[in-house]
């Protein structure tokens, strides 16, 4: 090579040696490719591709799209990164809510093979706190219909195998806790789900087919959440609404945005949290799930609390308990199942702790805590031990504190859930106006071994 000269793509010419494809077979397919991406003004020839053998590094949108050809080619998901020509998987992209079919299903298959790889970049993704506004407003506003590609037809029998699998993994993550069952659901999306959405498929059985994967890629998401792995989660949780959107389920897609404004509040914006909960009651005026509508509402509640507004706050669970009472519980689907008195009255007594109306936070704490306790649901009872507790500090009773705490750790450890974490080290924090009490010394021991541990 001589000197000023682009030093060869090894891994793009590696790959395109196993396609069999030849210079002008791979340009006119990427060019295809664009065309149904909406990309009308891409269209490169066999002296493009030449270059891009040749070292030279083909503008936007064209990395994407070459990845998503060959991953067409090997059956299998290829990325940027595999092609040279990104330095990591494009992490920013199942932030994007596309108007393409096509590219939803690239977008999530990409994050759903990074994410089975357990890449550190993955982990470390940031949460994006405006990333929410537009795949809200989107699924809301628009019906798109994109036809999937040619290959082997999907059958319906197809999709059921897939939904009968949901109510295992969401088991699976209510008595367990999201750290659990995550990695065995990444890799059952990645080998046998994500690849049906690249197939063809009658009308029917492509709505049936995106509304099971939107089901458990928002489990995903929720896994990663209950893990801390937010970046993850918020990527997984966005994908999952625009499959919603293309399954035609307005229950289903308002039952997402339900989990994203649960991840805004959480992590500290709790306008952005309401927005987001407003945005899927608005989508549920066509469609029936009070179970949904009872979640939302609740959801709304948390963030006005933290927003400090007491009377919307009560007035939000007060709509939250009248839907909750209009359940029919087999007319809810499976993803619906989890929404009942043991996680509502636990968001409740988040919502009026955060308001220090401790004694309200006492008795929606103690129902939930009863809920749990029948159901053998550890995390939630945690959980609800945790805001139990947080009201006893309220009331300045220490020991009743510390005694509902050390319930806290006992239950927590019987999980895999960073939240449960999190409740634990919130009770310790509060717990530091008593000084250096005996109580207080005791629980911080306590919750240093639960922690490393953990």
């Amino acid at each position: 090579m001589s000197d000023g000269e682009t030093p060869m793509n090894q891994k793009l010419a590696d790959a395109f040696g196993r396609s069999g494809l030849s210079q002008g077979d791979l340009a006119r397919r990427v060019a295809a490719r664009a065309r149904l991406y909406g990309h009308r003004h891409v269209n490169p020839d066999a002296s493009n591709v030449r270059r891009w053998l040749q070292g030279g590094m083909p503008r936007d949108p064209l990395p994407k799209i070459i990845a998503d050809v060959f991953s067409d080619v090997f059956k299998r998901r290829v990325t940027t990164y595999d092609l040279g020509l990104g330095e990591s998987p494009d992490l920013d992209r199942p932030l994007t809510y596309s108007p393409s079919f096509q590219e939803t299903v690239e977008s999530v298959t990409e994050l759903g093979r990074a994410d089975m790889d357990r890449r550190k970049f993955l982990a470390a993704s940031p949460f994006v706190t405006a990333a929410g506004v537009g795949p809200s407003r989107d699924w809301l506003l628009s019906t798109l219909d994109q036809e999937p590609e040619p290959g082997p037809r999907v059958r319906l029998e197809d999709v059921t195998s897939v939904r009968n699998m949901f109510a295992t993994f969401q088991e699976m993550d209510v008595m367990q806790g999201g750290g659990s069952g995550r990695l065995v659901l990444t890799e059952y999306m990645n080998q046998h789900v994500y690849p049906l959405l690249r197939r063809t498929h009658s009308e029917d059985v492509r709505r049936a087919l995106c509304s099971a994967a939107a089901e458990q890629t928002y489990l995903l998401g929720w896994m990663a959440y209950d893990s801390g792995e937010h970046g993850t989660a918020q990527r997984y949780l966005i994908q999952a609404l625009r499959l919603a959107e293309e399954s035609g389920d307005v229950a289903l897609g308002a039952h997402v945005l339900a989990g994203m404004a649960d991840q805004a509040t959480l992590l500290g914006s709790p306008s952005e949290g309401r927005r987001l909960a407003q945005a899927g009651r608005q989508g549920l005026r066509s469609a029936h799930s009070p179970a949904c509508l009872a979640d939302l509402w609740a959801l709304e509640a948390r963030a006005l609390a933290l927003l400090g507004d007491k009377a919307a706050t009560a007035k939000a669970v007060a709509e939250s308990e009248a839907a909750f009472t209009r359940v029919v519980r087999d007319d809810e689907p499976e993803w619906a199942k989890f929404i009942d008195g043991a996680y509502l009255h636990g968001e409740y007594a988040n919502a009026f702790r955060d308001l220090n109306q401790a004694d309200q936070s006492a008795e929606h704490a103690r129902q939930s805590i009863e809920y749990a306790r029948e159901q053998k649901r550890a995390r939630r009872g945690a959980m609800s031990h945790a805001a139990l507790a947080v009201s006893h500090l309220q009331k300045q009773d220490l020991e009743a504190a510390h005694a509902t705490g050390v319930r806290t750790l006992d239950l927590a450890r019987q999980v895999k859930s960073s939240r449960c974490v999190e409740a634990a080290q919130d009770i310790q924090h509060r717990m530091v106006p008593f000084g250096r009490h005996p109580l207080v010394a005791d629980f911080n021991e306590r919750v240093r071994q639960f922690v490393t541990a953990a």
